[in-house]
């Protein structure tokens, strides 16, 4: 079994989250794009909206074959997703996951609690964003790990390989943003 996870906290979830999970379903030849619907992102200071709301506005969204959506961060009492993978790792050990993630993220994940344990645990895949592809692209992340990049032309091997290994995946680039749509949101208050 090859599967995606898809991690945030989509608030709101949108066309652009979907969008980064069907290319990474077609591009790594997965057979299941994993939702995980955290509770809280520690490193904004804002509040997520109610989980319950979201996990229901994800489930609506991600109705295609081979989409799951899960609070399993919520469930295992964790928000950082090191401690996450490694609860995959030990309980789910016969399956190859793959860590998929929007550009914006690659340029920041360095920022993230023993974010080069993230690429060490699983491969990962880095989905092109409109305003993150240069930024993403010279991260401390991407600088990093540079040796373990594979070009894109090979990435359904991704999930094959062990970590650390990690593709940019280029596709028709999806303007939707969350934080855009918030702000849209209280705008028309």
């Amino acid at each position: 079994m090859r599967v995606g996870l898809l991690g945030g906290t989509f608030d709101p979830p949108h066309a652009g989250h979907l969008h980064a999970a069907r290319t990474a379903m077609r591009r790594l030849q997965l057979d299941r794009v994993w939702w995980l619907v955290s509770p809280q992102n520690p490193l904004k200071p804002r509040r997520a909206s109610d989980l319950e709301r979201r996990m229901s506005l994800v489930a609506d969204l991600a109705r295609e074959p081979g989409m799951v959506v899960s609070d399993i961060e919520a469930r295992i009492g964790t928000t950082r997703t090191i401690d996450l993978l490694h609860h995959f790792k030990t309980h789910k050990p016969g399956v190859k996951f793959v860590w998929l993630m929007g550009a914006d993220n690659l340029a920041s994940i360095h920022r993230w609690a023993h974010w080069q344990g993230v690429f060490a645990a699983y491969p990962v895949a880095v989905i092109a964003r409109p305003t993150d592809a240069v930024r993403a692209r010279l991260s401390p992340a991407a600088r990093y790990f540079a040796h373990s990049r594979i070009p894109e032309s090979e990435a359904a091997i991704l999930p094959e390989l062990e970590a650390p290994a990690w593709t940019y995946l280029t596709a028709r680039l999806h303007p939707h943003a969350s934080s855009d749509i918030r702000r849209t949101q209280r705008q028309s208050r």
